[in-house]
């Protein structure tokens, strides 16, 4: 589910989308988008390089905790109005990241969040459900881009181009302005819930396995809004007898570290590799 639009907002929900276009009226976006196509279908689809195309950056965050949605972001920067300090959102304090957050929204030429719900987890495995939120971000941007650069080594299926970089967050701007809108909503998430659920300290961990988090399982046991496709929170029903089944493709993730987390995943998925781009559980808080 996708909601787009001019409007600005400062988060999605479950399985949605937040998505704006800036700078441009309608009209003209969408005939500097035909022609980009237009001239799209003249190049070669290996060049990734041509000054003719509309690139938007594309990251995640939430793979690796025990709760919550995994959010991504698609953002084509406009090279008219830059934006001093871009980087991987894992680098930068919750302060600078809201800072930057505001001035992505304000002077991006389109941006789009959206997410996959933790039943989505569940049911597709936490890389198909990140794939999934990643197709959301790009298909929900008000303006088409013939290019999109994804962090990592792996892209979703998209009826534009694709590039994956690995480190993309920390070396391409467009990149590190996803990872910011998508860590920035995904932390707002995390605090809404700890409005409803104070007694698990979503706005201190936001849904990562910290000692913290596994004691308050322990204590309280889950809630609607964690993944049960991840063991501690399997562990935490099984304490209270109850028996959590999953779909047959589903792997059971064991989060000590993503990469492992990933490796799992993959494990079911044929021809496929393991995440070399993966970030620690346990992510310094800022």
């Amino acid at each position: 589910m996708t909601a787009s639009g001019p409007t600005r907002r400062g988060g999605a929900a479950n399985g949605s989308a937040a998505s704006t276009a800036a700078g441009k009226p309608a009209g003209d976006t969408a005939q500097s988008a035909q022609s980009a196509q237009s001239a799209q279908s003249a190049q070669s689809a290996l060049d990734f390089s041509s000054p003719l195309d509309i690139v938007c950056g594309v990251d995640e965050a939430g793979r690796g905790p025990l709760a919550g949605p995994v959010v991504a972001a698609a953002v084509i920067l406009n090279p008219k109005r830059r934006i001093r300090g871009l980087d991987d959102s894992k680098v930068l304090n919750a302060k600078t990241r809201e800072a930057l957050y505001e001035k992505i929204v304000e002077r991006s030429i389109a941006y789009c969040v959206a997410s996959a719900s933790v039943e989505e987890i569940d049911t597709l495995n936490i890389l198909h459900a990140t794939m999934l939120a990643m197709k959301r971000a790009v298909e929900g941007l008000a303006v088409t881009p013939t290019l999109a650069r994804i962090d990592g080594n792996r892209c979703p299926v998209l009826s534009i181009r694709s590039e994956a970089i690995i480190g993309g967050d920390a070396l391409v701007p467009a990149i590190s302005a996803a990872s910011i809108l998508a860590k920035v909503t995904r932390d707002r998430m995390l605090g809404e819930l700890h409005e409803r659920f104070p007694m698990y300290g979503f706005n201190a961990h936001v849904g990562y396995s910290t000692p913290q988090h596994l004691a308050a399982l322990a204590e309280h046991g889950p809630c609607e809004h964690h993944r049960r496709s991840f063991a501690p929170v399997r562990e935490a029903y099984a304490q209270r007898g109850v028996q959590v089944s999953l779909p047959e493709r589903v792997q059971v993730v064991v989060p000590s570290t993503l990469e492992e987390a990933f490796a799992l995943v993959d494990a079911a998925t044929p021809g496929a590799t393991p995440a070399e781009d993966a970030m620690p559980t346990h992510p310094p808080m800022p």
